[in-house]
């Protein structure tokens, strides 16, 4: 489990990716790049992580189902997830 001033982190860097989305876009059409320097560095959306969704996890994340590779198996073993069961040959 992610700390919470983590997970509180990253909602913070979405938001402002969001908010600055446009404003990026423009200047990036525009090639003014001293501009660009200029808006926050969380406004990049290079700097947003992948995390579960339930546990905040940075590592091992699926990203088809949107949880780390230990939630996805918890889940899949008690029949969460349909379609998905453990294999066996």
């Amino acid at each position: 489990m992610a700390k919470e001033s983590v997970k509180a982190r990253q909602r913070k860097r979405e938001r402002l990716v969001e908010q600055y989305a446009e404003r990026r876009k423009a200047l990036k059409e525009a090639g003014d790049f001293e501009a660009l320097d200029r808006l926050p560095r969380n406004a990049s959306p290079v700097r947003l992580r992948n995390r579960c969704q339930l546990t905040g996890r940075g590592r091992g994340y699926i990203r088809l189902f949107g949880v780390s590779r230990i939630k996805f198996r918890e889940l899949a073993s008690y029949g969460k997830i349909p379609g998905i069961k453990k294999a066996s040959w």
